[in-house]
């Protein structure tokens, strides 16, 4: 299987005409009868190769952090970001593996995020001399501010992974970190902002959303890497916007009111708008879970108890089924009310340009 990516690079060696490439693309969008937009590609394997180096992989990384944490808790972390560079030097920029790439990245950056916190874990004894015991607001500052550093370094070490290597995955693992940093200064800045932990999560899976369509109208045709980069961005933001609007609802706090069953499903297809609008459907994903069980709740209202879960499972299932089919007639629907912004969002067939 090969990527778009691939592709590209074929015509930048020279091997194929850009003509034939596009030839190509337009042949296998007729085979599948979607366009090539709509298929939403990220390369996980490359082959069955880059399951056997990713196992590989694994035990050598779980090994060295292991034994490096016998020694002490932040080497651990040190050796699993040194070797997870290493081996990205050879797997990652030479042979260009897939699965293995990610997992050496996360390595990377979850080695250097390790380091540090192994470096206060090593040190706690003199923090709790410094922040006491009896003021609770200097706590959760520290802890705010060490939270912080942390994720600047694994902002920084992400950057720093992606200008060597230019994983896609890359950009979203250091969007995370800086929603995280932005989330600790908050809680700095204002300690009493840990009960309003909820809305500040969905803030920061808006900006990261916003984010990742900055990079998806960046490439409308999703034909080079900037696509990869904005579907990794989707599925980071995607469960930080879902959960905490269905937890505020209290989707899962007891027995589930007809009422708010009602809102969840109403938000699902919210999502699925917004999902076809901008072509990606890791909203629809992520909140999966929160409208199967509105749904069950809905029905075992009304009086199906025995087989209110067979039936969710056959309504979504086949909603999203149906969904997937007239994916774009549905999107042509969606974003005909956007007028000029629709230009700017992938393309549909049969749709006109808002301004010729």
């Amino acid at each position: 299987m090969y990527s778009e990516v691939d592709l590209n690079s074929a015509v930048e060696a020279g091997a194929i005409s850009p003509e034939a490439a596009a030839a190509f693309r337009e042949h296998i969008a007729t085979v599948r009868a979607a366009p090539i937009a709509d298929e939403e590609h990220f390369r996980l394997l490359t082959g069955f190769n880059d399951i056997f180096v990713a196992i590989a992989a694994t035990l050598i990384l779980v090994a060295v952090a292991k034994i490096g944490g016998e020694i002490r808790p932040w080497l651990g972390g040190i050796a699993v970001a040194g070797l997870g560079w290493a081996l990205a030097e050879y797997f990652t920029r030479v042979r260009r593996m897939a699965l293995p790439s990610i997992l050496l990245l996360l390595a990377f950056v979850g080695g250097v995020a390790a380091t540090l916190v192994g470096i206060v874990a090593d040190n706690v004894t003199l923090l709790e001399t410094y922040v006491g015991t009896d003021n609770e607001t200097l706590q959760r500052q520290v802890a705010a501010g060490i939270a912080a550093t942390v994720g600047l370094a694994t902002a920084l070490a992400a950057w720093l992974h992606w200008r060597r290597f230019m994983v896609p995955i890359t950009v979203a693992a250091g969007a995370v970190a800086v929603v995280g940093v932005l989330i600790a200064l908050i809680l700095i800045a204002i300690p009493d902002a840990k009960t309003w932990s909820l809305p500040i999560v969905l803030g920061g899976g808006i900006l990261m959303f916003l984010f990742a369509m900055r990079w998806d109208m960046s490439d409308r045709e999703r034909r080079t890497r900037r696509s990869d980069v904005a579907f990794w961005l989707h599925l980071a933001a995607a469960p930080m916007i879902a959960h905490p609007i269905f937890q505020m609802l209290g989707v899962f706090d007891g027995a589930i009111q007809p009422g708010i069953a009602a809102v969840v499903m109403l938000l699902y297809v919210g999502f699925a708008l917004v999902a076809l609008a901008v072509d990606r459907r890791a909203l629809l994903v992520s909140s999966l879970a929160y409208v199967l069980y509105a749904m069950y709740a809905l029905l075992q209202t009304a009086g199906a108890v025995e087989l209110g879960a067979a039936l969710t499972a056959l309504v979504i299932g086949s909603a999203l089924l149906t969904l997937s089919v007239f994916w774009q007639p549905m999107r042509r629907v969606a974003i005909a009310p956007l007028g000029g912004l629709a230009d700017r969002l992938p393309p549909v067939p049969g749709h006109a340009p808002a301004f010729g």
